[in-house]
């Protein structure tokens, strides 16, 4: 197969996002992630543009050794001076620079000329030469560019130098078939294009950013510039995750990268927390619905057999299992696979009687749970646990440990704890863990706001593990510290948690 380098900008275009700020700190862990992950260039920042990018830059190249670093400047000499003195501790190093190709950016932007532009492209990559032997040039905004021009601009930059050139899509103008046509253009019109590597870097104003990108990669580039998740700009970047997975769909192109696709999911989460900036639940490969079922002719089928309904094993993007969920739409089969999994067996009128009764709650309930399931059976002792539910909260702060004291409410009795912890949400899940018998741990944690002001609603979103299972919990609450919790208590419910009797904790 043909290899496809993927250069990450999550660090660089994905930052400037408004709110996605990260420090030095985060961005290592990024990059870190991004190394483990296999990507072959990681775009650390615009060293000219702030001491913190310039500092960020210095230590993710001390921080990772196999990636090529890469630095972003405009086609100005003191530009590339910065960049060049920040990617000095780099093992493999990148200047990034280029300028605007199109009308648009060469007559009201820089209020210049087509040959002066080509000018300034050509003594950029020469003087970025001095520094590095690799060197990108970017045609800004070449989705609107002449593609006449853009070849002159293109072959100049390569015969200055350039190994690799990249055709963006800066403002996601461009069809699939206008990109493409864009690329096989340079391909067979550019003397000497064989000497680099074509780029594409596609946004996501009309939607559009992956499939220009793969549409880019079949007629002829051979490096994608995309970020985790899609973040970027105005609507954003290509996603790593769909390129390569739409990739790994289609062999027959003969492309492939070389990403460890079972951390994909591991990536998302990590720049989703980092970042502040929550995954949409229908995300392509990486959203919370992206392997969930709730049609119950895409259960039954998937029950069947798994690539009835999915093109990608979740496994290989680092998801345990498909997500069965039950809701009014689901079918007897996919009902009779959760009460499977709970450990009940029904013959065919039993089922068919319970799945009677699991419509009509099922219509009252935007998605049916484990206790729901439980006291359809008739398991009255299971489905007892459905009642736990936060009675009283009481959060001490100010001092030097925050403390909690929490009382629960389990069927028609209450029980009391208190903790401290790290924080007021930290000490009120240790005070509910101690009234629990399961062990539970959080893998997952947002906060959004949904409304304006000092009196902000803010939605939970918790992540919680037990054993196998991960179950998601939610609450919205002007006090978001109370919304915590019971999200947290959620997912407890949606857990079927025991309480802890005396004997508990004397054993």
């Amino acid at each position: 197969m043909e290899k496809l380098y993927i250069f990450d900008t999550t660090l660089r275009d994905g930052e400037q996002v408004p709110g996605c700020q990260l420090n030095t700190i985060e961005k290592i862990q990024v990059a870190q992630l991004l190394e483990e992950l296999g990507v072959d260039i990681i775009e650390a920042g615009f060293p000219v543009s702030s001491p913190g990018d310039f500092n960020s830059v210095i230590e993710i190249s001390k921080a990772v050794s196999h990636p090529v670093i890469c630095a972003l400047t405009r086609a100005v000499e003191k530009d590339i001076d910065v960049a060049s003195d920040a990617l000095r501790y780099a093992r493999h190093k990148r200047i990034h620079t280029g300028i605007g190709v199109s009308p648009q950016h060469i007559y009201d932007k820089l209020r210049s000329n087509p040959m002066d532009i080509l000018e300034r492209a050509v003594f950029a990559v020469r003087y970025a030469k001095k520094f590095v032997e690799d060197v990108e040039f970017y045609a800004e905004d070449a989705g609107r560019a002449d593609n006449e021009y853009l070849a002159r601009v293109i072959e100049a930059v390569i015969k200055a130098g350039a190994t690799v050139v990249n055709i963006p899509d800066t403002t996601g103008y461009c069809t699939q078939q206008e990109y493409g046509a864009k690329i096989k253009f340079l391909v067979e019109n550019v003397h000497g294009i064989e000497k680099a590597i074509i780029s594409t870097h596609c946004h996501n104003d009309l939607g559009m950013a992956t499939a220009n990108t793969l549409t880019g990669i079949i007629n002829g580039a051979r490096q994608a510039e995309v970020t985790i998740n899609g973040i970027g700009e105005r609507a954003g970047n290509t996603s790593l995750e769909e390129v390569v997975m739409a990739l790994r769909c289609h062999r027959e192109l003969n492309i492939d990268t070389q990403i460890n696709s079972k951390l994909i999911t591991k990536a998302s989460h990590l720049v989703s927390s980092l970042m502040n900036m929550p995954v949409q639940a229908n995300k392509a490969i990486v959203g919370r619905n992206a392997f969930a079922h709730s049609s119950g002719i895409h259960q039954d089928g998937v029950l069947k057999k798994r690539d009835t309904y999915e093109i990608i094993n979740p496994v290989d993007i680092g998801v345990d299992e498909s997500v069965i969920a039950l809701t009014a739409r689901s079918g007897r089969a996919a009902l009779e696979h959760r009460m499977e999994l709970l450990g009940y067996c029904f013959g065919k009128e039993e089922l068919d009687e319970i799945y009677t009764k699991f419509l009509e709650v099922a219509d009252k309930k935007k998605e049916i749970h484990d206790y729901d399931l439980l006291s359809l059976a008739g398991d009255a002792d299971n489905a007892r646990k459905k009642s736990i539910s936060l009675k009283f909260l009481q959060i001490i702060t100010g001092t030097l440990v925050p403390s909690a004291t929490v009382v629960l409410l389990f069927d028609n009795h209450e029980r009391l704890s208190t903790a401290t912890g790290n924080g007021p949400v930290d000490a009120a899940v240790k005070a509910i863990k101690k009234l629990i018998r399961e062990e539970v741990l959080i893998t997952e944690f947002l906060i959004q706001a949904m409304t304006k002001g000092s009196d902000d609603v803010g939605r939970v979103h918790i992540q919680v593990k037990c054993d196998d299972r991960l179950v998601h919990g939610f609450a919205a609450h002007t006090d978001t510290v109370r919304a915590a919790v019971e999200a947290f208590i959620d997912a407890l419910r949606i857990l079927n948690v025991s309480e802890k009797t005396e004997e508990d904790t004397l054993s």
